[in-house]
């Protein structure tokens, strides 16, 4: 039975597989078909996205190098050149040509033979030569990497070179028709400060390329940079307060003229991203600033302030109105952020520098003289003459005997090691907004912080050859009699030459004391982009400073004078001016009223 039932089985399985294979003896083989594929670009709609920007899927690629090739994106909307353009920059330029005026020269410096500066700093950096380019070599390098902004290349080169070339045309046809004398006295080509003005060129193509289209932090860094540029062209003694700021201004006009103008030529062309756009009507800012300081400009140091002043005579030391130290205006620059939690209210916080370089040490700043002996006779006469009147038979002091083998001083100056008064305040409080339509608001706030110093410092350089004197005296009873005292001669050394001395020491020194500092303020915002703000603001700050200045105008004595001549015109029994070879210092409690204008640069978040 089991072998029936496995050969109807065996007997099946054949007939089956034979029916299957007879049903594909006439077919053709298999063959496979690839679709076509075209590549293109589609737009992605995301309901998540903030604002009307619509970003397209576009291949990634390492670098852009297609420098003449022209690119547009489908759906990128044209700029008009009103609703683009900016006019920030003339008010800028305006406030540096109204203030230009505010500069006074100082006298000659021997050391340098500048012939139109008296006290030349030390100070230098050589940075801001290089941070002008900051701008151009983001955006460059930005470009390269493949991160696409606002143009393509031919656009974007179009503009850069347009935005340049006004700038340099505002900046030569002024310089040399204004023909202001720089700081330091080395050209008349100072107003307006062409660093500046390519840095904020610069500042401008980022912030129009990358910071309008990608990320308002480019913008903050480009301003940022490009300020610091000013800062420090005033720091080197290059230029004037007012210079830097009309050079900002001609850079930011120069810019928005060459944008202009490529809108106009290109029209849509060469476009690749829209401008970023934000729904949020919130104020919240983060802003740097630029402003100029006025209000306190002098302290007036006085005799009531004099330390030990039982030892120094009134009439000589009690200082005139002259012989104030006084200060031009004052170079401002902020940092500042706060968060609104609604249209009205926010908190936030400021940090300022804020720096006045000094125009007159009164008769402090005079160290340099037609005869640079005169100082050093001043002090070793008055014994000669109190000996001479004690003993009948001392000749008077002979300056051309004293002289014979080497002056006494051969060169004496200054050397400004900080020619500001640099004021360090970190404040916080309150900030309040109302807005007047879509563009425009006005602002306060009420700030409270504290406020530190850098010092003014001055030092002094002398140098020329030894001097001492051997004399004889008695003290009997408080009573004086010399028994003689030859011409001061040169201290010769072991090989017969006569001994030299150079001496650089600390000549005059400002500081103050810490303090607490309160501060309020009006502005005007102008809101030209959605996340972009300029404004112009008007702050009052108060702080009660207390000034400590010390002289020390006779230290390199120490050095020039023998051990014999040094001892005689230190004694107060011989030289009535013995006190002033100790520094003297003077102290002054002044309240500080600041008043600052200026204009900021805002990122809205």
């Amino acid at each position: 039975m089991k072998n029936r039932f496995y050969l109807l089985a065996v007997i099946c399985l054949t007939a089956a597989l034979n029916a299957v294979a007879s049903d594909f003896t006439n077919q053709e083989p298999l063959k496979l078909s690839v679709p076509e594929i075209e590549p293109r670009l589609v737009t992605v709609d995301n309901a998540n996205l903030r604002g009307s920007y619509t970003p397209t899927v576009t291949p990634t690629t390492f670098g852009d190098f297609s420098f003449f090739k022209t690119k547009t994106t489908p759906g990128v909307k044209p700029y008009k050149v009103m609703d683009d353009l900016s006019f920030v920059g003339i008010p800028l330029f305006a406030a540096g040509w109204a203030i230009k005026g505010d500069k006074a020269m100082f006298a000659q410096n021997n050391k340098s033979k500048k012939a139109n500066t008296q006290l030349l700093t030390d100070f230098k950096t050589g940075i801001d030569d290089y941070t002008q380019y900051f701008g151009p070599m983001m955006t460059v390098g930005l470009k390269l990497a493949g991160v696409e902004g606002r143009s393509d290349w031919p656009r974007l080169l179009a503009s850069a070179a347009m935005s340049y070339g006004i700038m340099a045309g505002f900046v030569n046809g002024i310089k040399y028709t204004a023909k202001e004398m720089r700081p330091d006295g080395s050209s008349a080509n100072s107003w307006p400060s062409g660093h500046t003005a390519t840095a904020f060129v610069g500042a401008s193509l980022l912030h129009k390329e990358y910071g309008l289209t990608r990320s308002p932090w480019y913008s903050v860094a480009g301003y940022g940079v490009a300020t610091a540029t000013g800062v420090m062209r005033i720091l080197n003694n290059r230029h004037w307060i007012s210079d830097v700021m009309s050079g900002a201004g001609i850079g930011i006009m120069s810019t928005e003229l060459g944008y202009a103008l490529s809108d106009v030529l290109f029209k849509g062309k060469g476009l690749l991203r829209n401008n970023l756009e934000l729904d949020s009507e919130n104020p919240s800012f983060f802003s740097i600033s630029m402003g100029l300081g006025l209000g306190s400009k002098d302290i007036d140091f006085d005799y009531e302030g004099l330390e030990n002043k039982e030892r120094y005579s009134e009439e000589l030391y009690d200082l005139s109105e002259e012989d104030r130290v006084q200060f031009r205006a004052a170079t401002v620059v902020d940092a500042e952020g706060a968060y609104f939690f609604n249209k009205y209210v926010g908190i936030g916080g400021r940090l300022r520098v804020r720096a006045m370089s000094a125009k007159s040490f009164g008769q402090y700043a005079d160290i340099t003289s037609e005869d640079n002996d005169a100082a050093w006779f001043f002090l070793v006469d008055n014994p000669f003459e109190k000996a001479h009147d004690l003993y009948e038979e001392q000749e008077p002091l002979d300056i051309d005997a004293v002289n014979k083998n080497g002056a006494a001083v051969t060169n004496m100056g200054g050397i400004v090691q900080s020619d500001h008064l640099t004021e360090f305040t970190a404040s916080a409080g309150l900030y309040l907004n109302l807005p007047l339509n879509e563009h425009f608001s006005l602002g306060t706030k009420l700030l409270v912080g504290r406020s530190i110093n850098q010092d003014l410092e001055i030092d002094g350089y002398a140098e020329g050859y030894v001097k001492d004197a051997n004399y004889g005296m008695v003290i009997t009873n408080n009573e004086l009699t010399f028994l003689g005292i030859n011409q001061p001669d040169g201290v010769k050394n072991a090989d017969g030459t006569y001994k030299t001395y150079k001496e650089e020491w600390d000549y005059l020194n400002i500081s103050a004391d810490n303090s607490t500092s309160w501060g309020t303020g009006l502005s005007l915002t102008y809101r030209y982009k959605s996340n972009f703000s300029w404004r112009l603001f008007c702050d009052y700050d108060y702080t009660k400073k207390k000034y400590t200045m010390t002289v020390d105008p006779f230290y390199y004595l120490k050095s020039a004078l023998g051990e014999n001549l040094y001892s005689l015109v230190s004694n107060p029994k011989t030289a009535d001016y013995y006190a002033i070879l100790s520094p003297l210092v003077y102290k002054k409690e002044k309240k500080m009223n600041y008043f600052t204008i200026g204009m900021s640069f805002l990122v809205n978040f």
